[in-house]
């Protein structure tokens, strides 16, 4: 219970520092984690990787989908709460910047991903920082792989939906801010 609460007041800390980075004023639900999380076919996957993976509201739900142990890649900007990350999950690899998302896979020895994961408030970044952060991400997905994003609009739809195949939009009512969840699938015909 107190770690919830000291996750919760850092998480509005960290809002009141940078609104536009973090995105909300309280760390995703667990409805919104398991949402994203049921998705996956957690048997077939060797490699996933959490973009803005914060106070950890979702990985520490990825190890109990997590039963084939896939290796996991967490990326954070924030140093404290990368630091926290670090420390809370030993098992995974943190890095900083997602936009080193290619380069961070070769110095892991992963020549792509299964699927990613991300809780980036991609609405709130400039266009240019977007299209280089969907970039790394097609490049980085195998063909087939699923990108799972959680926003608080519908505004990412039309550029989600020119890079992806969107299987399915789940609305997530239990959280605040409530959420949308895309359910993205590369295609088999997508370059790199």
């Amino acid at each position: 219970m107190m770690k919830t609460i000291q996750e919760k007041m850092l998480f509005l800390y960290k809002f009141s520092q940078a609104p536009k980075q973090v995105g909300s004023i309280t760390p995703s639900s667990a409805f919104l984690a398991k949402k994203m999380l049921e998705a996956i076919d957690w048997r077939e996957v060797r490699h996933v990787a959490e973009l803005g993976a914060g106070t950890g509201a979702i990985t520490k739900y990825i190890a109990e989908y997590n039963a084939n142990r896939a290796d996991v890649i967490l990326f954070e900007k924030d140093t404290l709460l990368r630091d926290r990350l670090t420390n809370d999950y030993p098992g995974y690899a943190c890095y900083a910047d997602a936009c080193n998302l290619r380069e961070t896979l070769r110095a892991e020895g992963v020549d792509q991903l299964d699927c990613i994961l991300s809780g980036l408030p991609f609405f709130n970044f400039p266009q240019g920082l977007r299209d280089r952060l969907m970039d790394e991400i097609v490049a980085s997905l195998k063909p087939g792989g699923l990108f799972i994003a959680f926003q608080y609009s519908q505004q990412m739809k039309k550029q989600l939906s020119r890079l992806f195949e969107i299987e399915h939009v789940h609305y997530v009512p239990l959280n605040i801010p409530p959420a949308f969840v895309y359910v993205c699938r590369k295609r088999y015909d997508t370059y790199e």
